[in-house]
């Protein structure tokens, strides 16, 4: 940060590096660029360019394209956004775009052009040598040229104006009164941008503003329904000011003006101007006394705040300097470390049973005379309860629960640390294969705690039914410890690594992208437990079907073989062995098993935990995220969204809703190259 720049201000430039560099896909001369279509994904992300068309959006494009090269630099970039946030934005986006040779005045030939090349050519023609326009520039001869504090006051009245010559246009007759198609035709020209479709449909209703009017629409009328476009912010205020003192919620016409009378120091609205905003409210009904429902018939939402904007996050560098030293780390992993061993307890607890009949029907050798226990998986957990009762369902259980508590830490920890390894510099996105490779890589550190839990839990579990066939003791948890040593906790490792590695390579990237495509997380909405549950076990589901030959294997080499049943003597043996005595479904045996068990211990499992970290956060900690937040897609950058960008066209929209479909000249006629 250098000296002069802020915290604030360190935040902003972070944040617009990180969402130019997600958009630019041109690169020169080791620089990148935005073309235009980079350009309004960045600046307007879900924006559906009905109302406002893209090509409008695109006289954003012209104004940033500095260089005016076709292409939009980083520095051009964050001119444009530092632009946007000027609360004059509209005004100054308008300027520069007519001022063609940047001279910082707009001369008549170029307001003529400018304004001329960007509507549309069924547009009513504005009269340029009209005496509106020559007040505030003079002659055609020797007019002077307008600074941009000029210009702006010129753009606020050129609506007006406008209006006045289109009514003049269809009023031929000079008769004062127009027809209503050309009444709507009037206003959709300049105000089309503004209007909720309610009104757009209701439009040629307002002949029928008072009776007696017949079928014809004055002058008094059109000027009175535009004030009330033009001052629908305050339209807006007084409305909800008189509805909440209201008993009822509900106003009539005297309590809007009432209301409108005590915000303003002088009146606001006209008599009839409170006329049009009851009528277009109430079109559907004639009761005359209207609640906030019926008025929010009159108000588009594109122009208000349905929800805040996302805050751009500022960086405290204070905070972020005592949260940074080594007793803070200490304790954040150690606060981590507690709720992933609650969390994998509680997983691991809730699916046991579930993973003793996979362990079960996994080590049932179909060749031997006499070992076909079990039908299936559903007959194998009958048998269990029957011949062993409810706690033989949760034989194993303690050696999972010691060994699952550093396994899910050390698991999450290195995911984290590679993926933020691999993530881009400039965005912090990943892309999917890096995503895989940092689950791989989870997997791969899990063994070192996963073996020696496996084959202990293994051997415990199926101790049930040697007992019953063979009435062997049945042995503790420490004494299959001992009697297998350091070197014998880690038989079947390799074939571990096998199940484990692309276990996790499948599972926590479709666990993130489920969250995020799925479910839409992004800064505006959190997921709800259930959501959180469903994107667990859904990306469990392929994860663990498409492992179980390689869990098959590992079974079989950790599980003590007895007198009569095939030995192994490594993975491939393994696998001949089994492919040749029991067949190629043998390697799917407890795959249904596996699905029901590790799809929904995942799911709770990380559901748990993220319910942990929102229910004890950990003090003097902001807010917390899932160490599987899927930094690689849009959903996760925290945008301006289009409510700047289209704030930004209002005043260009002002002059006709179809302003900017058709091209600027690159050379206009009377300016200098």
């Amino acid at each position: 940060m250098s000296p002069k720049e802020t915290p604030g201000q360190q935040g902003l430039s972070e944040h617009y590096r990180r969402l130019f560099y997600k958009h630019a896909s041109v690169e020169k001369e080791n620089e990148r660029y935005m073309t235009e279509d980079d350009f309004l994904s960045a600046i307007a992300p879900g924006e559906d360019f009905k109302k406002i068309q893209r090509e409008q959006f695109g006289l954003l494009y012209k104004v940033a394209d500095n260089s005016k090269k076709g292409l939009v630099s980083f520095q051009d970039f964050v001119i444009f956004q530092n632009l946007l946030s000027k609360p004059d934005a509209e005004y100054e986006i308008a300027f520069r775009l007519f001022d063609v040779n940047g001279s910082g005045k707009v001369t008549f030939d170029q307001f003529k052009n400018v304004l001329s090349s960007n509507m549309p050519k069924d547009a009513v023609a504005f009269d340029f040598d009209c005496d509106w326009l020559k007040l505030y520039i003079g002659k055609k001869e020797g007019h002077h040229e307008l600074s941009y504090e000029e210009f702006s006051q010129l753009l606020k009245g050129l609506q007006g104006e406008r209006l006045r010559q289109e009514f003049k246009h269809y009023d031929k007759e000079q008769s004062g009164y127009i027809e209503p198609e050309q009444f709507q035709r009037i206003i959709l020209d300049i105000a089309k941008h503004k209007l909720s479709d309610h009104v757009i449909d209701h439009l040629p209703t307002l002949c029928n503003l008072y009776a007696g009017g017949g079928n014809k629409i004055t002058f008094s009328n059109v000027v009175a329904f535009h004030n009330v476009i033009r001052n629908i912010d305050m339209v807006e205020l007084v409305i909800k000011r008189a509805i909440d003192d209201s008993p009822t919620k509900k106003i009539t016409k005297a309590d809007f003006l009432n209301h409108a009378a005590q915000v303003s120091r002088y009146t606001v609205f006209t008599p009839m101007e409170a006329d049009v905003i009851f009528h277009f409210a109430g079109v559907d009904g004639a009761s005359g006394t209207l609640s906030i429902e019926d008025f929010g018939k009159i108000l588009d939402p594109r122009w208000t705040h349905p929800e805040p904007e996302p805050a751009v996050p500022v960086v405290d560098a204070e905070a972020t300097k005592q949260k940074s030293g080594v007793l803070f780390e200490i304790i954040e992993n150690a606060y981590a470390f507690v709720l992933g061993s609650i969390a994998g307890a509680v997983g691991a607890t809730a699916v046991y049973p579930i993973d003793l009949v996979k362990t079960r029907m996994q080590n049932q050798r179909s060749k031997v005379v006499g070992e076909l226990l079990y039908k299936n998986s559903l007959d194998c957990f009958q048998k269990v309860v029957k011949n062993e009762g409810f706690a033989g369902l949760y034989r194993g259980l303690g050696p999972q629960l010691v060994g699952v508590a550093p396994e899910k830490a050390i698991k999450l920890t290195v995911n984290d640390f590679v993926r933020s390894k691999l993530a881009n510099k400039e965005t912090g996105e990943l892309r999917f294969y890096q995503e895989m490779i940092a689950g791989g890589a989870a997997g791969a550190s899990q063994v070192v705690f996963t073996n020696p839990l496996e084959i202990v839990k293994i051997r415990l579990q199926i101790q049930g039914e040697q007992a019953k066939n063979s009435g062997a003791p049945r042995r503790s948890a420490i004494w299959i410890v001992k009697h297998l040593g350091i070197v014998g906790l880690y038989k079947g490792a390799s074939a571990c690594l096998l199940r484990d590695v692309p276990f996790s390579a499948i599972y926590f990237p479709a666990y993130a992208h489920l969250k995020r495509d799925m479910f839409k997380e992004g800064p505006d909405h959190k997921l709800t437990i259930s959501e959180l549950l469903m994107a667990g076990a859904i990306a469990g589901m392929p994860a663990a079907y498409f492992t179980t030959p390689a869990d098959v294997i590992k079974t079989r080499l950790q599980v003590e073989a007895r007198s009569g049943q095939t030995s192994y003597n490594g993975i491939t043996d393994a696998a001949r062995k089994i492919m040749k005595e029991e067949g190629f479904k043998a390697f799917f045996k407890g795959g249904p098993a596996r699905i029901f068990r590790s799809s929904p211990q995942f799911g709770v499992t990380l559901t748990v935990y993220e319910i942990l970290h929102q229910a004890f956060p950990l003090p003097g900690h902001g807010p917390t995220t899932s160490s599987t937040a899927s930094k690689s897609g849009a959903g996760q950058e925290v945008g301006f969204g289009p409510l700047r960008s289209r704030n930004a066209l209002k005043m260009l929209l002002d002059l006709d809703y179809r302003f900017g479909v058709y091209k600027v000249p690159q050379q206009l006629p009377g300016t200098k190259a």
